[in-house]
């Protein structure tokens, strides 16, 4: 691996919290700094935080100062359910302009930045060809905002290719993405009782589940690739086998006319569907994944199992959501956890990588472990009756599920399981795990 010292931007966005947990694992990463304007929702052992906001100018003392060579940019909006589209376009275009300018410099020791993009950059439209390539361009110019900033930040990104022939620059263009937890509006929709469609369209859809898009940037950390990349599972279903799949009904209800005052008129009842969903709906969106998979990546869900695990994590859900509090960041618990010099001495430091030298960087310091919680798996009385969506979960499904948990939700999986139903198979699964996630920190 030729990362040694790693900058990842949007620390505090899932993306980049779940990706700083697993580069942590990566042994040969030497240092690991997150920067962002809002704490860390991710617990977090050896990465060093810094709230900082896109001024490339402190960007760029920090990059020169930790000697960074591998910037990870994870902050492109490419939804307006996540925020406002002023907000959007300020971190997907001034945002990407500045991290631009503090790696450009002649002197600056960057020498590889990969960017999570979109496939926003294609587009929806009537006529696409069946699976866009890499080399592909979008047929028609961009309709939307958001279309625009993430085609206005692709062209950024080649202002430092031109400039700086020496860096290598990877564009990692994401399709829409499943997981555990709803993020944007296709996961929204997913998410409800029915499946909303447009009368008469029943178009082809192609997903990824979030562990693919964290597999998928990880690789390219390992790994210089330079230029763009789909990522997009393998397999496309129509939006009806989506549906079918999710044991939902698919529900018509937009008309294939006068869509959008249509859309409109639903915000009244709590659904909002934004046109780039809309155009969704209607026309689909298929990516060529091969490039990646030719880099020596292998995703480990296709779109049809990247749906059945959706279908599983939506009836385990009120299980998960239900235990005890969410991590939450605490500066003053952090410095004393990394810099306190009795932890040092005690020989108590959490840190599994090697420690930092000099003095304490300026700015909060990294998240360490959270104390364990004593709550149970539905932060109550462990001797009530399991959640009828738990119960419904054979123990093939819950073993497929567990793989991809983090260690909160396997604690109280494990909690709820020896409380209740004491399979020895379910168990097993949830301590080997366990034990995994513990031998890889």
């Amino acid at each position: 691996m030729s990362s040694r010292r790693v900058l990842i931007t949007g620390l505090s966005s899932h993306w980049g919290g779940r990706l700083a947990q697993e580069l942590e694992r990566e042994r040969g990463i030497e240092a690991l700094i997150g920067v962002d304007t809002d704490d860390p929702r991710h617990e977090l052992v050896r990465t060093e935080f810094v709230r900082v906001d896109t001024d490339h100018g402190l960007l760029r003392r920090i990059i020169n100062a930790a000697a960074i060579d591998t910037v990870v940019d994870t902050r492109l909006i490419t939804d307006p359910l996540t925020a406002p589209l002023q907000r959007a376009h300020e971190v997907n275009a001034a945002g990407t302009r500045n991290l631009i300018a503090a790696c450009g410099e002649a002197d600056s020791p960057v020498r590889k930045l990969v960017f999570k993009s979109s496939a926003l950059i294609y587009g929806c439209e009537q006529h696409d060809p069946a699976f866009f390539s890499e080399q592909m361009e979008r047929s028609h110019p961009p309709r939307t905002a958001l279309e625009r900033d993430v085609v206005e930040a692709e062209r950024i990104l080649s202002e430092l290719v031109a400039a700086r022939r020496e860096v290598t620059v990877t564009t990692l263009r994401c399709t829409e993405v499943t997981g555990a937890e709803p993020r944007g509006s296709i996961a929204a929709l997913l998410n409800l009782p029915v499946v909303p469609s447009i009368l008469g369209f029943d178009p082809r859809w192609q997903l990824i589940h979030e562990e693919d898009v964290i597999g998928a940037l990880v690789h390219l950390v390992r790994h210089d690739l330079s230029g763009p990349y789909n990522a997009a599972a393998d397999g496309v279903l129509a939006l009806s086998e989506i549906a079918s799949l999710l044991g939902k009904p698919l529900l018509p209800v937009l008309p294939p006319w006068g869509t959008v005052f249509a859309a409109a008129q639903l915000r009244r009842l709590g659904l909002r569907i934004p046109v780039e969903t809309l155009r969704h709906l209607r026309f689909g969106q298929a990516l060529d994944n091969r490039r990646l998979k030719a880099s020596g990546y292998a995703y480990r869900y296709t779109t049809r199992e990247a749906v059945l695990k959706l279908r599983v994590h939506q009836r385990l859900r009120p299980l998960l959501r239900s235990g005890g509090e969410s991590y939450r960041y605490e500066q003053e618990v952090e410095d004393f956890l990394r810099w306190s010099p009795s932890v040092h001495a005690a020989g108590r430091r959490d840190d599994p990588g090697p420690a930092p030298s000099g003095p304490a960087p300026p700015g909060p310091a990294p998240p360490g472990p959270a104390p364990p919680r004593t709550a149970d798996a539905r932060g109550a009385s462990a001797n009530g009756p399991p959640p009828a969506s738990y119960d419904d979960l054979s123990e093939g499904e819950l073993i497929e599920l567990i793989s991809s948990l983090e260690p909160d939700a396997l604690e109280r999986l494990r909690t709820y399981e020896q409380a209740h139903r004491r399979r020895i198979r379910v168990l097993t699964a949830l301590e080997r795990n366990l034990e995994r996630r513990a031998d890889a920190d």
